[in-house]
């Protein structure tokens, strides 16, 4: 059996994720070495904090460049910030490339409710994504975000929230996927979905 390889540049939820992944049984390994992204299965790119500093430490050591090519060969999912990095340049604080793996760029919530927005909220899927085999529309899971993305095309949102305007909840382009929201801290839905992208590659 193979294992899935969680992105180690000093940004994100590692061990959160890790620990839902081997909850439902897959082997998973944190790393930033391109010989172990090869060798990988699958690639998640979680992340927390601010778009600038997250791509700094994701590009200083390339790990970028491993990544772009990785997606041409295998399923990769980008979590919060992590999805946020998939799009091709983010306006927080500064505006910053991305890896342009999705098209468009990551700008503030433009809402009157309070940012940053956190806490349950449901999903619509406006189209079909492997990640939501087997879950109904209107299913909660649980986010923590104050920016978010805007696609510049349509057919790449594979679900939507709602938070005063319509978020973009989670993208899908080829091998790669994003979420806005939190799989691992989304109980038994994220795990469901957890489970869905562990299995594509299998």
């Amino acid at each position: 059996m193979g294992y899935t390889a969680i992105v180690d540049y000093g940004v994100g939820n590692l061990m959160s994720v890790r620990n839902a992944m081997g909850y439902l049984g897959f082997e998973t390994r944190i790393t930033d070495e391109a010989a172990v992204f090869e060798r990988a299965d699958a690639i998640i790119l979680p992340g927390v904090g601010a778009f600038p500093d997250a791509w700094e430490k994701l590009s200083h050591p390339g790990l970028d460049v491993i990544l772009r090519r990785e997606a041409e060969r295998k399923p990769i999912l980008g979590i919060c910030l992590g999805m946020q990095l998939l799009f091709e340049r983010g306006l927080e604080v500064r505006p910053c490339e991305g890896l342009g793996l999705i098209g468009g760029t990551v700008e503030r919530i433009e809402t009157d409710l309070k940012l940053p927005h956190i806490g349950w909220n449901s999903l619509r899927f406006p189209r079909a994504c492997p990640l939501f085999d087997g879950l109904d529309e209107g299913v909660y899971v649980y986010f923590v975000h104050s920016f978010c993305g805007r696609a510049s095309r349509e057919e790449q949102v594979t679900a939507l929230t709602d938070y005063g305007v319509p978020v973009v909840a989670a993208v899908q382009n080829g091998n790669v996927y994003g979420t806005q929201f939190h799989p691992e801290k989304s109980g038994e839905v994220g795990l469901e979905m957890l489970r869905n992208f562990g299995r594509l590659n299998r």
